[in-house]
């Protein structure tokens, strides 16, 4: 099932795509959040309640939101592929595979939705592109272990970690670089993690102006998907709706000899095989 939130003029809501329709699951279940869905006993029975309902909209009359518009953390790996592990020791800069997963913290007002604009903000130049796998959590907890994790998975969406390198290097922290606003792009949506197999191989490329620029597979994770889980809550209770974004491959901008980043005008697409496809234009700052 692929899972959407959106905004339908002023109301925001969030619902099931059906071809090119959308059934309005708030108004059938009562829930006013997918965050809230996803919480609940009704996601179990989601395959019921969408026949039991109508598509009502059709996909062309609503804007769509970030998967999970505000999510209460947004956990995202960093140097998590092999390959992009490789580019960044050939760019220079001297980096030992970490015992534990190294992650920062991503604020959700830094979120835009597929076809929404990506924002080259007015303070750099260097926004730089990061096609990445997003895992939505459904059953929250606290020290969930690896044999446990994909239990408490909900769906997987594509997200685009975009991030403004020169603020990146600002300090040994990254976080600076990781959470200017308009510069995490997630969706389409959320497939439903009974559409994919857990531990599945899925490919992600990711196309600016239509030129692969990333191409590799999930099998390249450094700390697999219930590794992440895992540590991520041993720190805090992973909460119903969080997304843990999994890291980029190899092909990043700044790596590049020479380097090359994005700029207003261009389109940028993440595609995950299962998932789907998220674009985006970028735009500069107003």
């Amino acid at each position: 099932m692929k899972l959407i939130s959106f905004k339908n003029g002023s109301a925001e809501g969030w619902g099931a795509v059906v071809g090119d329709r959308v059934t309005d699951l708030a108004t059938a279940t009562g829930h006013a959040t997918l965050t809230d869905f996803i919480a609940s006993d009704d996601f179990d029975e989601r395959d019921s309640l969408l026949e039991a309902a109508s598509p009502t909209l059709n996909m062309s009359e609503i804007e769509l939101r970030p998967v999970i518009p505000r999510p209460e953390k947004i956990v995202c790996a960093v140097r998590n592929y092999l390959d992009h592990h490789q580019e960044v020791l050939d760019a220079g800069i001297q980096r030992e595979l970490a015992d534990f997963p190294p992650i920062f913290l991503r604020a959700w007002r830094s979120q835009v939705a597929h076809n929404q604009p990506i924002i080259r903000p007015n303070a750099s130049e260097t926004l730089d592109w990061e096609g990445e796998l997003a895992v939505i959590i459904g059953r929250g907890a606290r020290d969930i272990a690896e044999e446990d994790a994909w239990d408490h998975i909900a769906g997987y969406s594509c997200y685009n970690d975009a991030s403004v390198r020169e603020w990146q290097f600002h300090a040994k922290q990254i976080a600076a670089g990781k959470n200017f606003e308009g510069t995490g792009a997630f969706g389409p949506w959320m497939v439903t993690a009974d559409e994919i197999e857990a531990g599945r191989k899925l490919t992600i490329e990711t196309r600016l102006n239509g030129e692969v620029v990333q191409s590799s597979d999930s099998s390249n994770m450094i700390f697999s998907i219930p590794r992440l889980i895992n540590y991520a809550s041993t720190i805090f209770t992973l909460a119903p709706g969080d997304v843990i974004v999994t890291g980029t491959p190899a092909g990043v901008g700044w790596s590049r000899k020479p380097q090359r980043f994005m700029v207003p005008g261009d389109v940028v697409e993440v595609e995950i095989e299962a998932i789907g496809l998220l674009r985006n234009p970028v735009e500069t700052q107003q």
